[in-house]
């Protein structure tokens, strides 16, 4: 029957693999869902599990053996567990998170040094997913006969009683372990025994190796106890697990000495002295190195979007989902973002005279879904495919082409045709849904996908951090979900657009037709905003002065006024005349080589009566193409004592050109940059060469810049994703290389 059993639940744990793998591609090994440390006590055998989130283990299916007759293993000792019940097998205890397991030994003869221990488990995943049943083969050294034993101490380490004290030893305590978890990430575990409590901040961790620094371990809450030691003091009662970061100098595989110091009590009375142990652990290849000798003590700097990517990864997906939300909501109000609400307030005003709240809202809601939706799947398809998703959709032929339907779409609102579904479509779809008009509400969620574009034209720290889970761990599930929860933060602002047009809007008379007009404009303004990214600046600011010199038309500047002229006339012709003359400034300032529309006339100076162009705020940025071109110029600086400022720039990228505009020509900036080197790399084209740079430094689309101190190192956790305004950027760059100044200092 046992046969039979084990036979029945192999094949129906196949069946669910199988069913599971065609809707969830690529689960993760099991061996980086299921992880383990095993130790030996002297007199059993203990592992310490971490099981990833989503995932869980069968109580009855764990089984231990060893290769030695001369240990014979006893009962096991494993947790509680929680109750679960599973698809396949009914009822069953299973462990998520961090449990310990204990297997008691006794030794028949001599001694040995070391065993090999055979480890039968089986785990699944709340995706349905569930792995075939693992066998893991690992070698444990044995703790000699006596008290001392791994791990081993460092100088100044001392117990905290004698042997005739009726408290245990400090080891049988407080029993620390790190374990792996990737190349730049390790967790601290400390396991603390009933009656007894650890403090808080006596707690630290070192790196004994030159080329590799620990980070701060995170550290959970603790509780705050009133201690007879040290007054009031935040402690732990039970075991915790506290993850933390390697920055390290090498990407190669390598052993690690991390020496750690803690100090705990017992609820009785005694308190132990402060221990020090060391733990050898072995690193495998890392992702991201750093420039150690520009780090503080203690600390591994960390970039915005590196924080929020560990908020996906290590949070509740729910409050990863809300901190994404309001990171969207921040960037609904950014230019890339913005140019959707006429998008949308055309949509609404073309759907007729009478737009009720309701019907404005809906309309909105289904503007933002189909955006959201969109955006979302073209983000995953882009990081799980490695594309670059901003390159992508800003093809020129793509802008040309979204530029021309705004066109199209404003000669709907200026009344030149009337935009609407074939009438055997419209008989079709009313019939489907009722009152719905015109099948309008598909129209909204096309328009949401297609304006899904206008938003690729910037990145941020928020993105960029959703694309990195995805395309370094792929998890899609989470950073999909974050992406999609940042979307509809973008959007929450056109809801309320939505819900407003049918109270703001005109319901009826000559009013509705100056409205449609001027969302018209609007339209023809986005459609010239989108193609500024691919035409010289001195053409697109010819375009400007045109749309312009025709609205100050539409307003009645060119009119004739008479005596009986109602007020909005007047107005309309006084605001028009002006718009006017400014649209002839802005054509006359383009075809004298102008870029700015903000200052037309800046190129010109009628100094002795000759127009002379001058170059204002001019950067002194250095072109540069390849990696080879890179390597080059930083090299170069070092060498010159100078540190390096790498800006990845494209011309259809908004924030990059606010950037240049508002951000690096700022005193205090250049102030800051005087001792670097400013370069600059252009991606527009995004070709192989492009895309090798790119692809060098993990960037997945401009604005990003990257730091090097004045030794040619990168400052790991300074970079800058998206638009950061001059006092902060300022702040920033002193932070990056405030530790490279003061060594070349010392240096010289």
């Amino acid at each position: 029957m046992t046969l039979i059993h084990k036979a029945l639940s192999t094949l129906a744990v196949l069946a669910l693999a199988i069913t599971a793998f065609a809707a969830t591609e690529y689960p993760a090994p099991p061996k980086e869902v299921f992880r383990y440390a095993i130790s030996d006590s002297g007199d059993a055998f203990e592992i310490d599990w971490a099981v990833e989130d989503g995932a869980y283990m069968y109580h009855g299916e764990f089984h231990f053996a060893v290769n030695d007759a001369g240990i014979v293993l006893n009962t096991p000792e494993l947790p509680k567990g929680e109750v679960h019940t599973d698809e396949f097998f009914g009822e069953q205890v299973v462990y998520r998170g961090n449990f310990f397991v204990r297997i008691p030994y006794t030794i028949k003869g001599a001694r040995p040094d070391s065993v090999e221990l055979t480890i039968d488990s089986r785990g699944c995943l709340d995706s349905g997913y569930c792995y075939m049943p693992q066998t893991w083969v690992e070698t444990v050294k044995l703790k000699p006969a006596g008290p001392s034993g791994t791990p081993k101490l460092s100088l100044g380490s001392s117990m905290g009683t004698s042997s005739d004290s009726e408290f245990p030893p400090v080891d049988e305590v407080f029993i620390p372990e790190i374990f792996v978890v990737d190349g730049n990430t390790v967790e601290l575990g400390i396991r603390v025994a009933p009656g007894f409590y650890l403090y808080k901040d006596k707690i630290s961790v070192r790196s004994l190796s030159d080329d590799a620094k620990t980070g701060h371990p995170d550290l959970p809450q603790g509780e705050i106890k009133d201690d007879e030691y040290f007054g009031e003091m935040e402690v732990y009662h039970e075991s915790i697990i506290a993850p933390m970061a390697i920055a390290r100098a090498t990407p190669d595989a390598m052993e690690l000495d991390i020496e750690l110091k803690y100090q705990g009590c017992a609820d009785g009375g005694l308190c132990y002295m402060p221990q020090t142990r060391v733990f050898t652990v072995s690193l495998p290849a890392a992702a991201t190195v750093s420039d150690l000798a520009a780090m503080p003590a203690g600390s591994a700097p960390v970039s915005e979007q590196a924080r929020l990517a560990k908020i996906i990864t290590s949070s509740s997906i729910w409050v990863a989902a809300g901190l994404f939300f309001l990171a969207g909501l921040g960037l609904a109000f950014t230019p890339c973002v913005l140019p959707m609400v006429p998008i949308l307030s055309g949509i609404i005003a073309g759907d007729g005279d009478n737009v009720s709240s309701k019907r404005g809202f809906t309309l909105a809601l289904s503007y933002v879904m189909g955006m959201a939706i969109v955006y979302t799947a073209a983000g995953v398809v882009a990081a799980a495919a490695g594309l670059q998703l901003q390159a992508t959709f800003n093809q020129p032929w793509i802008l040309i082409l979204f530029a021309g339907l705004f066109v199209v779409l404003a000669l709907g609102m200026f009344g030149a045709y009337d935009l609407q579904m074939p009438s055997g479509l419209q008989s079709k779809l009313s019939s489907v849904s009722g009152n719905q008009k015109s099948g309008t509400m598909v129209g909204a969620f096309v328009m949401g996908a297609l304006s899904s574009l206008i938003v690729t034209a910037c990145v941020a720290p928020a993105l960029i951090a959703a694309l990195t889970v995805i395309a370094q761990t792929g998890d899609m599930l989470r950073g999909g979900s974050a992406l999609f929860a940042m979307s509809m933060g973008m959007g929450a602002p056109l809801l309320l657009v939505g819900a407003a047009q049918g109270k703001l809007l005109p319901k009826a008379g000559g009013w509705m037709v100056a409205v449609k007009n001027s969302f018209g404009f609007m339209m023809l303004g986005l459609a010239v905003w989108m193609l500024s990214r691919i035409l010289p600046g001195s053409v697109t600011m010819a375009l400007w002065a045109i749309l312009i010199f025709m609205a100050g038309v539409f307003m009645g500047g060119l009119t004739t006024l008479t005596t009986e002229s109602s007020v909005p006339q007047k107005l309309g012709k006084g605001f028009g005349f002006l718009a006017i003359f400014y649209g002839i400034i802005l054509l006359l300032g383009s075809m004298t080589g102008g870029t700015n529309p903000l200052q037309p006339l800046a190129s010109i100076n009628f100094a002795g009566g000759a127009a002379v162009a001058e170059a204002e705020h001019e950067l002194p940025f250095q072109r540069i193409k390849s990696v080879d071109d890179l390597d080059r110029e930083i090299a170069a600086a070092s060498a010159g004592g100078k540190t390096v400022l790498l800006d990845f720039y494209a011309d259809w990228c908004v924030s990059c050109k606010e950037m240049e505009a508002f951000t690096f020509t700022d005193a205090d900036v250049r102030a800051a940059l005087s001792n670097t080197v400013w370069l600059q790399a252009d991606v527009t084209d995004n070709d192989k060469v492009d895309q090798a740079l790119l692809n060098r430094f993990g960037v997945f689309g401009p604005p990003t810049i990257i730091f090097f101190g004045n030794d040619g190192a990168q400052r790991h956790g300074y970079e800058v994703v998206g638009y950061m305004k001059a006092e902060e950027f300022t702040k920033h760059v002193r932070q990056a290389f405030s530790s490279s100044d003061s060594m070349s200092a010392q240096t010289h």
